[in-house]
């Protein structure tokens, strides 16, 4: 019997080291970018919904949660302050998640459905981590800063 041997990858490849980091950052937006947007322009029945959760001063933790959605969202988007961007998402999704997919208020027959968006917020919280951690990859604006910075030029 032959032996087969695994070969583990140990470096990215550098082309898609190039373009895959601008695709994740999209992806990882991509539900925060509308939902902050929809919040505007339905901001009175999201507010009465948050309050329905019992949410106290809604409007004001919906101002903030617009906020950090579209502001983080495009942060992250653009490379710009990417970890901070990140960190503000961390900061929405962490009580959204907690207040509004609270599984374990549901009754059995409705539980299913909240705990698949309760797992699938763990999952896009991974990813933020994962940004804050190892930041915004390549093709961002922080690198373009970065790069300046070493070439001498004073940056604000």
């Amino acid at each position: 019997m032959e032996r087969i041997e695994s070969r583990m990858v140990t470096k990215a490849d550098p082309a898609a080291s190039n373009f895959l980091p601008p695709i994740f950052r999209l992806l990882l937006v991509a539900p925060f970018l509308p939902s902050g947007a929809g919040k505007i322009f339905n901001f009175e029945a999201t507010a009465a919904g948050m309050t329905a959760e019992g949410m106290p001063i809604s409007q004001f933790f919906l101002l903030g949660a617009i906020f950090l959605e579209l502001v983080g969202g495009l942060m992250l988007l653009l490379g710009f302050r990417a970890r901070i961007g990140a960190l503000m998402l961390i900061i929405f999704l962490i009580p959204a998640t907690v207040i509004f997919h609270d599984f374990w208020t549901f009754p059995a027959t409705g539980q299913m459905a909240e705990i698949t968006h309760f797992l699938k917020n763990l999952g896009i919280l991974g990813g933020l981590t994962a940004i804050v951690y190892f930041g915004a990859g390549t093709f961002a604006i922080d690198n373009q800063l970065s790069a300046r910075e070493d070439d001498g030029e004073k940056l604000i």
